[in-house]
């Protein structure tokens, strides 16, 4: 009934909380449609985890950008968002609460999304158990790697794939 994508999205937004890795799943799940046709509500659930990824870095306006830009295209695609058993009024109520605390800056603290589906959450947190968290546990703060992961992740496949592209691209021009 859920995309694969998304529960793994929902098992890091609220197990782990590795809102890096958030994006990285459900842009990948988004980059599946052709363009043209790509699903917008799951650019606001990105944009949701990336704001909270930059308020709990402190970057307030990095936060408040993406979560501003989250908060519309929740209110514009509620029908898709509920069918992915999100409470979408308790959502945008919550984005705005996030929203005001960032403009007070406010230090992070953790939200969860509000499932409406006992048995999305219930599979949710049977996939943390199995990855070793608990869901509904706040960020450890303390956790260099997860707090900054965009600069401390391993980046060398990125950038194999980056520099095979564009050697394709200057063959083709040449060619």
């Amino acid at each position: 009934m859920y995309p694969k994508a998304y529960i793994d999205y929902l098992v890091h937004f609220h197990g782990l909380r590795d809102y890096f890795e958030c994006h990285e799943i459900l842009e990948e799940h988004w980059k599946e449609d052709p363009r043209g046709s790509r699903k917008p509500h799951w650019v606001g659930l990105i944009q949701i985890a990336v704001g909270l990824y930059h308020h709990r870095r402190g970057n307030f306006a990095g936060a408040k950008r993406m979560l501003t830009n989250a908060k519309k295209i929740v209110i514009q695609e509620k029908e898709p968002l509920k069918q992915l058993s999100l409470e979408v009024d308790t959502l945008i109520d919550e984005l705005t609460k996030q929203i005001q605390r960032i403009e007070r800056n406010a230090p992070y603290i953790s939200i969860d999304l509000p499932i409406t589906s006992p048995k999305l959450l219930k599979l949710c947190e049977g996939r943390c158990t199995e990855v070793g968290c608990v869901y509904g546990s706040p960020s450890d703060l303390t956790h260099e790697y997860l707090v900054h992961k965009h600069t401390k992740r391993d980046r060398t496949e990125v950038i194999e794939e980056r520099d095979q592209q564009y050697q394709i691209r200057k063959e083709q021009r040449n060619g």
